[in-house]
Protein backbone atom coordinates (compact mmCIF):
# COMPACT_ATOMS: atom_id res chain seq x y z
CA UNK A 1 0.00 0.00 0.00
CA UNK A 2 1.20 3.50 -0.79
CA UNK A 3 0.40 6.49 1.40
CA UNK A 4 0.63 10.23 0.99
CA UNK A 5 1.09 12.44 4.04
CA UNK A 6 0.40 16.17 4.07
CA UNK A 7 1.35 18.19 7.13
CA UNK A 8 1.94 21.61 8.64
CA UNK A 9 3.43 22.62 11.97
CA UNK A 10 2.55 25.64 14.07
CA UNK A 11 3.06 28.30 15.26
CA UNK A 12 3.83 29.97 11.96
CA UNK A 13 6.58 32.53 11.58
CA UNK A 14 6.56 34.44 8.30
CA UNK A 15 10.01 35.95 8.97
CA UNK A 16 11.96 32.67 9.19
CA UNK A 17 11.25 28.99 9.55
CA UNK A 18 10.87 28.03 13.24
CA UNK A 19 12.90 25.16 14.67
CA UNK A 20 9.90 22.81 14.78
CA UNK A 21 9.35 23.31 11.03
CA UNK A 22 13.03 22.68 10.32
CA UNK A 23 12.94 19.55 12.48
CA UNK A 24 9.94 18.24 10.53
CA UNK A 25 11.68 19.01 7.25
CA UNK A 26 14.83 17.17 8.34
CA UNK A 27 12.84 14.08 9.30
CA UNK A 28 10.82 13.95 6.11
CA UNK A 29 13.83 14.59 3.85
CA UNK A 30 15.89 11.90 5.61
CA UNK A 31 13.11 9.29 5.40
CA UNK A 32 12.99 6.72 2.62
CA UNK A 33 10.07 8.42 0.86
CA UNK A 34 9.19 9.39 -2.70
CA UNK A 35 7.98 12.70 -4.07
CA UNK A 36 8.89 14.82 -1.03
CA UNK A 37 7.73 18.43 -1.42
CA UNK A 38 8.41 20.89 1.40
CA UNK A 39 7.14 24.45 1.33
CA UNK A 40 6.39 27.38 3.60
CA UNK A 41 2.68 26.58 4.07
CA UNK A 42 2.50 22.82 3.67
CA UNK A 43 4.51 19.71 3.01
CA UNK A 44 3.76 16.43 1.27
CA UNK A 45 5.52 13.12 0.89
CA UNK A 46 4.59 9.77 -0.54
CA UNK A 47 5.91 6.25 -0.10
CA UNK A 48 5.23 2.76 1.15
CA UNK A 49 2.97 2.44 4.18
CA UNK A 50 5.71 1.34 6.59
CA UNK A 51 8.05 4.16 5.52
CA UNK A 52 5.34 6.84 5.74
CA UNK A 53 4.09 5.67 9.14
CA UNK A 54 7.63 5.50 10.51
CA UNK A 55 8.32 9.00 9.19
CA UNK A 56 5.06 10.35 10.69
CA UNK A 57 5.99 8.97 14.12
CA UNK A 58 9.44 10.60 13.92
CA UNK A 59 7.95 13.81 12.54
CA UNK A 60 5.50 14.15 15.42
CA UNK A 61 8.10 13.42 18.08
CA UNK A 62 10.74 15.70 16.57
CA UNK A 63 8.41 18.63 15.87
CA UNK A 64 6.75 18.53 19.28
CA UNK A 65 10.16 18.23 20.92
CA UNK A 66 11.28 21.31 19.00
CA UNK A 67 8.42 23.56 20.09
CA UNK A 68 5.47 22.83 17.81
CA UNK A 69 2.17 23.59 19.51
CA UNK A 70 0.02 22.14 16.75
CA UNK A 71 0.65 19.67 13.93
CA UNK A 72 -2.00 19.16 11.30
CA UNK A 73 -1.64 16.10 9.14
CA UNK A 74 -3.59 14.05 6.70
CA UNK A 75 -2.72 10.58 5.47
CA UNK A 76 -4.29 9.20 2.30
CA UNK A 77 -4.04 5.87 0.56
CA UNK A 78 -2.87 6.47 -3.01
CA UNK A 79 -3.03 4.10 -5.92
CA UNK A 80 -4.83 0.81 -5.48
CA UNK A 81 -6.20 0.68 -1.91
CA UNK A 82 -6.29 -3.12 -2.07
CA UNK A 83 -2.53 -3.18 -2.70
CA UNK A 84 -2.84 -5.30 -5.87
CA UNK A 85 0.34 -5.04 -7.84
CA UNK A 86 2.02 -3.16 -5.00
CA UNK A 87 5.11 -4.37 -3.18
CA UNK A 88 4.28 -2.71 0.14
Amino acid sequence: MRLRVEFTTEPFDLEEAPEHALAARRVIEAADLDEVDVGPFGNTAEGGADEVLTAVDALLRSSLGSGATRISLQVNVVGDPQGKGDDA
